[in-house]
């Protein structure tokens, strides 16, 4: 099992070292008024961990709202 999670942590870091190896180009991005330029790797990066952090705050309100009792 050990070797297992060994070469699955392998194969992970490998393929996400492709990508961003394979994603430099920079990309024109517009958010709103702003606007400007990143690699693209950057922008992959940015939005994984905005979509992490707001499903983790969905999930916590969800969990807290389910302990607490309804009037």
């Amino acid at each position: 099992m050990k070797t297992m999670k060994l070469v699955l942590l392998l194969v992970l870091t490998v393929s996400l070292l492709v990508v961003g190896l394979q994603n430099t180009a920079p990309m024109h991005m517009r958010f709103f008024w702003l606007t400007g330029e990143a690699p693209a790797v950057l922008l992959l990066v940015v939005t994984a961990a905005g979509g992490f952090v707001l499903g983790l705050l969905v999930a916590l309100i969800v969990r807290s709202g389910a302990k607490s009792p309804l009037k």
